[in-house]
């Protein structure tokens, strides 16, 4: 790495790409945006987010990737960046590196060993293209004249002017503040007139202010959750602020404030027939006993709070069995908010892509200047998905610098 002069007596640094944001996105961009480049981040390290993610092993992408997995305000902008950059590209990468990797659910893809595989991946690739990567540091006066950005660049060292005929921002979102996520590529976007559309946490647990689900708290089941017309059919987890689990954090992302969401406890069960069944030869237990076979126990004793359980499986009529198995599939409540950015995975809204190029991911109204990754109004469901796409914008913009469309 070229060091920086002293503070003082600085003289003007010259790169061809500047990245901000050493995230997925950033350093996937600033591997193969070729020419020199110098990558920033104010964090302590590059890939904080990967090195935490999917538990440690990182959620790297999804064998079911495609754009219909994703929620932007125009819904066919991910599918040039997908389709030119895909999961199997990524996949033939980790596998060139000799990642040990598996399926879990529904084709999401996790290493088998650590996360730290894909960040030291990356940072094997930026070395071989020796990429300037400036930690705990940060830019700022950005402006652009004569066809070159210039900017202040400064490192807990020194403080100096530089430019750059590209400039990449891949700072991200605002979730999970605490590892220091901010809204500075939305406020950079706004200084060049690019159009940021409302933000909000998305993936993020729902909220209740009377806690209504804390004495279950713990407590998982399948089930479907629909919100905004959307239905995902996961795991639901009870919990003493609300409700999470896969299917909430989907069902979030679908969600507004003071919308109503729906909760069927019985997305593949007929429990209407087997209570039927069972009516024949446990008729004289208590109700609550047999419906415990087929949802966890302290489950029912919550449902026995909200619907009349009472009596022997034999005082039960059909008609009474059916009523109880409609309400538990169709089970309507509104959260009172979700956690917020605090817990939210990704950040919903961003820079309108109708600013963007599909392409390249640079803006119509500024040469030169490109927004990759979670900062784009681009989203992606859980499970690999929003990484696939940092993946794939990251490429998108870094083929288009380095002149290899």
């Amino acid at each position: 790495m070229t060091a920086l002069p002293a503070s003082g007596k600085a003289r003007g640094m010259q790169y061809d790409t500047v990245i901000l944001g050493a995230g997925a996105a950033g350093m996937m961009c600033a591997a193969h945006a070729g020419g020199r480049v110098l990558l920033v981040d104010h964090a302590k390290a590059p890939g904080e987010k990967i090195r935490i993610s999917g538990g440690g092993r990182c959620n790297f992408t999804n064998m079911h990737c495609t754009a219909d997995a994703f929620i932007c305000a125009n819904p066919h902008f991910p599918k040039s960046a997908l389709a030119k950059y895909t999961q199997w590209d990524f996949i033939e990468l980790v596998d060139a590196h000799g990642i040990a990797w598996h399926e879990k659910t529904l084709g999401q893809l996790f290493c088998d060993t650590s996360a730290k595989e894909i960040v030291a991946m990356l940072r094997g690739l930026m070395d071989k293209a020796h990429v300037d990567l400036r930690l705990q540091s940060s830019l700022g006066d950005i402006t652009k004249t004569d066809g070159s950005f210039t900017m202040t660049l400064t490192t807990p060292d020194a403080s100096t002017k530089i430019t750059a005929t590209h400039l990449v921002i891949a700072s991200g979102g605002k979730s999970i503040p605490k590892m220091g996520a901010t809204g500075r590529a939305y406020e950079i976007a706004e200084s060049f007139g690019i159009p940021v559309t409302p933000t909000r946490a998305g993936l993020v647990p729902f909220t209740f202010t009377d806690a209504r689900f804390a004495p279950i708290s713990g407590t998982a089941t399948p089930a479907r959750v629909t919100a905004g017309n959307t239905s995902f059919d996961e795991a639901l987890l009870f919990t003493h602020r609300g409700l999470s689990g896969p299917a909430i954090l989907q069902a979030s992302s679908y969600w507004h404030d003071g919308e109503t969401i729906t909760l069927n406890l019985l997305p593949k069960n007929d429990l209407f027939a087997k209570l039927r069944d069972q009516r024949q030869t446990y008729g004289r237990r208590n109700f609550t006993t047999e419906l415990a076979k087929h949802l966890p126990s302290r489950l029912v004793d919550h449902l026995a709070t909200q619907f009349d359980l009472t009596g022997n499986l034999a005082d039960w009529s059909d008609v009474r069995l059916q009523n109880l198995c409609d309400n538990l599939s169709n089970w309507q409540m509104t959260p009172s908010g979700t956690e917020g950015y605090r817990t939210a995975e990704v950040t919903l809204g961003g820079i309108d892509t109708d600013a963007l190029s599909s392409k390249t991911m640079e803006t119509k109204t500024t040469p030169g200047l490109y927004f990759i990754g979670e900062a784009v109004d681009v989203t992606g469901w859980l499970g690999g998905y929003n990484f696939q796409w940092a993946w794939s914008s990251g490429m998108a913009a870094a083929r288009h610098i380095a002149g290899h469309p």
